[in-house]
């Protein structure tokens, strides 16, 4: 695999100078939730690393659970110092504004499979301790399909500090309808770390990815946001071009390109969900 990936970066050109690559056993590719968080400090332009615990979505899939190791195979290298809140988050459940306020959702973190013995207040605390918020925003339940409990990054992403996007279902006879309209109701009451109100840009859902009977979790807010880019999930649906001209417009400042991820959906996850960044200071 090390060896396919050199040839494709070259094949496209890419300064191979610029691009360190590590080979790691993994079990899946969703490193979004078994990777690190990286934090920063500023006034001392230091990085960090938060290394939370993982239990594979709840206990779902005794196989992946030994990905959890990832984050201290990647410090061997990083070499970062680490805070470890030990208790089980994957990265995909919280979203951050970078000014104090965390998204997250009631179905995932207080799912009995992940911390049981923790309330509300006390995921709340550690969530302020070890990410630096403020305000944490309590959304209700994810996408139909989605084998996380609800991760937020289905269903509602920050895209400036005082901007969400949030996945919204037009046609009352889907699944994911009361979901996420009573999702979108709660961030239209909501407000950021300076109790200013959210704008909140709706963004469509694509029509049922399925495969037989069952339903993938296919949703747009699914996108990666690089430097200069941003990587959207798309599907074949007439939706795909609607939502893509909605983000565009929220990243004036970056090239918006839709990648094909029915085949990645398939896995339950798209681009955000195999990306973890790192902030540079």
């Amino acid at each position: 695999m090390h060896r396919k990936v050199r040839i494709r970066l070259k094949e496209t050109n890419v300064d191979l100078s610029r691009v360190n690559l590590h080979t790691v056993d993994f079990s899946d590719v969703w490193i979004r939730d078994y990777g690190p968080t990286f934090v920063i400090n500023r006034s001392l332009k230091r990085t960090a690393m938060v290394r939370w615990n993982f239990n594979a979505w709840g206990g779902k899939y005794d196989d992946q659970v030994r990905d959890g190791k990832i984050p201290n195979i990647m410090n061997r290298w990083l070499n970062l110092p680490q805070f470890v809140p030990d208790i089980i988050l994957e990265g995909g459940s919280i979203d951050v504004n970078g000014r104090g306020t965390v998204m997250t959702t009631r179905s995932c973190l207080l799912n009995p499979n992940r911390n049981p013995s923790l309330s509300a207040d006390e995921i709340e605390e550690v969530l302020r301790e070890y990410l630096g918020v403020v305000k944490v925003i309590w959304l209700n339940e994810g996408i139909v399909g989605d084998d996380t409990d609800g991760h937020v990054d289905d269903i509602a992403r920050f895209v400036s500090p005082s901007t969400v996007v949030c996945a919204y279902e037009e046609d009352p006879a889907d699944a994911n309808y009361p979901a996420l309209r009573e999702n979108y109701e709660i961030l239209l009451q909501s407000t950021d770390q300076d109790n200013a109100p959210l704008r909140v840009v709706k963004l469509p859902m694509p029509a049922k990815v399925c495969l037989d009977d069952e339903r993938y979790p296919a949703s747009y807010t699914n996108f990666y946001i690089g430097n200069t880019v941003v990587i959207v999930p798309v599907f074949g649906d007439p939706n795909d071009d609607v939502a893509l001209k909605i983000i565009r417009d929220l990243f004036p400042d970056r090239n918006v390109i839709g990648i094909n991820a029915r085949e990645m959906v398939e896995g339950f996850g798209t681009f955000h969900c195999g990306t973890q960044q790192q902030p540079r200071i």
